[in-house]
C-alpha cells in the first residue's frame, strides 16, 4: 500500500468540478473554489505550502509572491497571456512557467470580430435606446448610424494566431486586411490572411477599423495613445481584445467624447477589474469583462492544458507550454 504523501498543489481560482476532482486523485489540492481573489500577502503564504500552482491573470507571480516558495516547481496560467508572470524572476527562482495557447484562438477570433461588428454597428447603444422606448422616435436619420465593415480597411496591429483568425473572418465581408507586426509574416501567411504589411503609422492613417491584438510587454505600454489616436480617422473604431494597458484609457475616453474618434470596443482595460469612469460614461463605447475565451468549451480546454503542463512539470517531464524553456533540463 502506497503511503506517500501527495504532492501540495493550489488551484487559486475556482475551476470546474470535473477537474479539480481529477486532481484530487493525485494531489493534496488547496483549492479556492469560492473564487476570492488572494491579497499578495495570502498568495505568497500559499506558494509557500505547494509544488505547484494553478493561476489566473488575477495572480501576481513575481518575487515577492516566490520569496517563501522554496518547493515550488511550477506555476501554471490558466491564459494564453502572462503578463501577470515575471518570467525572469520565476525563472531565476527555479520555477516553471506555463500558459495556454492555440485552444483559444477561434473563440477569442470569434469574440474579437463579435466585439468589432457590436462597435461598428452600434448594437448595445441600440438597445439601450430601444429599452429606454425612444424607438417610436425612428426616421431614417435620428436612429443610431453606424459604420460599414463590408468593403472597409481592417487594420490589425499583432498578427499572431489571433490577429491572423480575425484576418481570415474579415475576409469573408470583403474587408482590405493590413497589419502591423513586430515581426511580418511569411509570404504563404501573408496569403493565407489576404493581408498586406504596413507600418504602424500608415495603418492608423487608413484602417477604418483598428484592432489589437498583441501580448503586453513593457515596450507595447499604450501603444495607442493620445498620439496615435490623432493619425486616426474620426470615423474609425477600435477595438482592444489584447491586454489592458495597451490603451492609453483616459486618452480613449477623451477622443471619444470629443467625438475624434467614432467608437470602441474593449474587452480588457487598465487596472482591471476597474473601468475609468469616463469610458462608463459614454455611449460610443462597447464594454465587456475580459470574456473573449469564454466558452464553455474553450475554457475547459484551457483548464485542461494548464492542468496537463502542471502534470508535466511535478513528473519530470517537459510541460507542453513551457515559457521559460530553459528550465528544463530533462
Amino acid at each position: 500500500m502506497n503511503t506517500q504523501p501527495k504532492p501540495k498543489i493550489l488551484v487559486a481560482r475556482a475551476i470546474f468540478p470535473e477537474a479539480l476532482a481529477k486532481l484530487e486523485e493525485s494531489f493534496e489540492v488547496r483549492s479556492n473554489q469560492a473564487d476570492q481573489i488572494f491579497t499578495p500577502a495570502e498568495l505568497q503564504k500559499e506558494l509557500s505550502m505547494v509544488v505547484g500552482a494553478l493561476v489566473a491573470g488575477s495572480e501576481r507571480i513575481d518575487a515577492n509572491a516566490l520569496a517563501l516558495a522554496k518547493n515550488l516547481k511550477v506555476v501554471a496560467n490558466i491564459s494564453v497571456g502572462y503578463n501577470n508572470f515575471d518570467v525572469p524572476a520565476m525563472t531565476s527562482s527555479g520555477v516553471m512557467a506555463t500558459n495556454t495557447p492555440d485552444v483559444l484562438t477561434d473563440t477569442t477570433a470569434d469574440f474579437g470580430f463579435a466585439l468589432l461588428m457590436a462597435t461598428a454597428r452600434r448594437i448595445a447603444e441600440s438597445e439601450h435606446w430601444l429599452r429606454a422606448g425612444h424607438w417610436d422616435k425612428w426616421s431614417i436619420v435620428n436612429n443610431p448610424l453606424g459604420m460599414d465593415l463590408h468593403h472597409s480597411t481592417i487594420g490589425i496591429i499583432g498578427m499572431g494566431r489571433i490577429g491572423q483568425g480575425i484576418a481570415k473572418r474579415a475576409l469573408g465581408f470583403g474587408m482590405k486586411v493590413i497589419y502591423y507586426n513586430r515581426s511580418r509574416l511569411s509570404e504563404t501567411e501573408e496569403k493565407a490572411c489576404g493581408a498586406t504589411h504596413v507600418s504602424k503609422e500608415e495603418l492608423l492613417r487608413t484602417a477604418d477599423h483598428v484592432v489589437l491584438v498583441l501580448p503586453y510587454t513593457a515596450n507595447n505600454h499604450h501603444t495607442i495613445g493620445a498620439k496615435e489616436i490623432a493619425h486616426m480617422k474620426p470615423t474609425a473604431t477600435l477595438i482592444n481584445i489584447a491586454r489592458g494597458g495597451i490603451v492609453d484609457d483616459v486618452a480613449l475616453a477623451k477622443a471619444l467624447k470629443e467625438g475624434k474618434l467614432f467608437a470602441a470596443g474593449l474587452d480588457v482595460f487598465e487596472g482591471e477589474p476597474n473601468v475609468h469612469p469616463d469610458l462608463l460614461k459614454l455611449s460610443n463605447v462597447v464594454l465587456a469583462p475580459h470574456i473573449a475565451s469564454a466558452t464553455e468549451k474553450t475554457r475547459r480546454a484551457m483548464v485542461d492544458l494548464a492542468v496537463e503542463n502542471l502534470r508535466a512539470a511535478l513528473d519530470g517531464k517537459k510541460p507542453p507550454s513551457l515559457i521559460n524553456q530553459e528550465l528544463f533540463t530533462g
